[in-house]
């Protein structure tokens, strides 16, 4: 017996006790009985204000970089914990010369000599063209410093949009579970981390794209995950997760038709660059197969701990990937009910990130949008933001103390083993969680409302037609029908 939705929205602060106890500050829970929508202020509004709020106040934790310490010595901007990429490669990787990525080389003491010391931009296409589009915004009056405090601002200015795009399709992927996309909005680690790096692009295409899916759009998605893979090479991941998700529910035309977009628009962004600047093109490839080992990864602590400097690192974190990716189809065509495809997409890059031979800081912003979809549970998302941001003061303070010489002013290297430990332990906690929901479907809050996958498009209520479990069952939700009308209880352009 099939059901449709209820239609009221689904009110954290009626499931989480966290919820709850916070709401108290604006006057404790919603009532049952109070009218919900028809309000200008609805949650896609409230929460991209959230969004926009906390990236600003990002902006302020920067400001004694900004004023100083970006130009003042190496040590200053890791004590004061307001390190930014984005001012220092204004100059160094050409931008601050009229220098074209990929076209142009900047010189580099890392670069190959049989290349006069000069180096390409080590970013892929979109992210490149992004930063080129910021250099011709930025004035170029006035010093090198004051040029490169304000090309950090006019990518603050472009990244705070994408944070208002994250923020809206995360809002509207969840129809019913709207206020769900607060805990992204409200994350310490958002802040702390959103003008680092060039991340947050990628991180508004995917989102863009998870949206699209959720609407039943598969060559849209496709085309965003193309795009966002232009960008930074995690969103590809996704592909895959669909592919043992539409293998399960049957659903190979979808699948194909997203694959195509992501194919198509992929093409469009890089085969200019390909053909005319194929050098400048493969840098960023090169350099992800080349880079050794570095900050935050798991290897990095066994390195340090062994002594052993680990040679092999980049097989062995390609191995581990592929094996994590294993575990997880087979986990999805095992479980007892298909897994929704936000826990699948949280679950594959939260590998992606254990395993890889680096984590900068940033690389948390990832994660946060789709630990929003797959585990929409407070408690559990504090812990898990709590490890991360253990990690952003610790590797700030382990560099601080690495660049003070005789003065040893910061953690120690015992202590920053301390913070990556914590990043990983919080990173394996919320993913233990999301796979015992996955294991145990009745636990997963997303499904208590009778819901199948609101995030899933096509595979919404769609029965199974392969599993390797015998104890598959098929969903309790049929999605509404074309043209059928279905009041969510929120106006959904708000």
């Amino acid at each position: 017996m099939t059901k449709v939705h209820e239609e009221r929205p689904v009110l954290p602060t009626q499931q989480d006790e966290v919820a709850a106890a916070g709401s108290e500050l604006i006057g404790g829970p919603i009532g049952r009985h109070a009218r919900l929508g028809g309000h200008w202020l609805g949650p896609v509004r409230v929460i991209v204000l959230v969004a926009l709020g906390m990236f600003a106040l990002g902006m302020v934790q920067k400001l004694p970089c900004y004023d100083w310490a970006w130009f003042q010595g190496a040590g200053s901007q890791y004590t004061h914990a307001c390190y930014s990429d984005i001012p220092h490669l204004y100059s160094a990787r050409g931008f601050a010369d009229g220098l074209l990525p990929y076209f142009d080389r900047f010189p580099s003491i890392e670069a190959d000599p049989k290349y006069g010391g000069m180096e390409y931009v080590e970013y892929p296409v979109l992210t490149g063209a992004f930063m080129q589009v910021a250099s011709w915004l930025t004035p170029g009056a006035g010093s090198i410093q004051h040029r490169e405090q304000m090309y950090w601002m006019v990518n603050a200015g472009m990244l705070m949009i994408c944070a208002a795009v994250i923020a809206y399709c995360v809002t509207r992927t969840h129809r019913r579970r709207p206020w769900d996309a607060l805990l992204f909005a409200l994350a310490p680690a958002f802040a702390l981390n959103a003008t680092i790096n060039w991340d947050l692009l990628a991180i508004a295409l995917t989102a863009a794209a998870m949206l699209m899916w959720s609407r039943g759009r598969p060559v849209l998605f496709g085309i965003f995950i193309g795009l966002a893979t232009a960008a930074k090479l995690y969103p590809v991941l996704l592909l895959g997760v669909l592919f043992v998700l539409c293998w399960r529910a049957g659903k190979w035309r979808a699948f194909g038709a997203a694959v195509l977009g992501a194919a198509g628009s992929w093409l469009l962004v890089n085969g200019p660059v390909m053909y005319f600047a194929w050098d400048g093109w493969k840098r960023f490839y090169v350099f992800s197969q080349e880079r050794p080992i570095d900050f935050g990864s798991v290897w990095l602590l066994i390195s340090q701990r062994s002594g052993n400097p680990l040679e092999g690192a980049n097989t062995y974190a390609t191995v581990l990937t592929l094996l994590l990716c294993l575990a997880i189809g087979l986990l999805t065509l095992t479980a007892p009910r298909r897994p929704r495809f936000a826990q699948l997409a949280f679950l594959v890059v939260a590998a992606f990130i254990l395993a890889n031979k680096v984590y900068s800081p940033q690389y948390v912003l990832w994660l946060i949008p789709l630990a929003a979809l797959a585990r929409p549970r407070w408690r559990d998302f504090l812990i898990w933001q709590a490890g991360e941001v253990v990690y952003f003061l610790g590797i700030w303070f382990y560099l601080a103390y690495t660049t003070s010489g005789d003065k040893h002013q910061g953690l120690p290297v015992e202590g920053y083993q301390l913070a990556i430990a914590a990043h990983l332990l919080a990173t394996l906690y919320l993913c233990a969680v999301v796979v015992r929901d996955i294991l145990l479907p009745e636990r997963d809050l997303v499904r208590r409302d009778g819901s199948d996958d609101p995030s899933g498009g096509v595979l919404d209520g769609a029965e199974d037609v392969f599993a390797l479990s015998h104890t598959a069952k098929a969903p309790q939700y049929a999605a509404p029908s074309e043209g059928q009308r279905v009041d969510w209880g929120v106006d959904p352009g708000h």
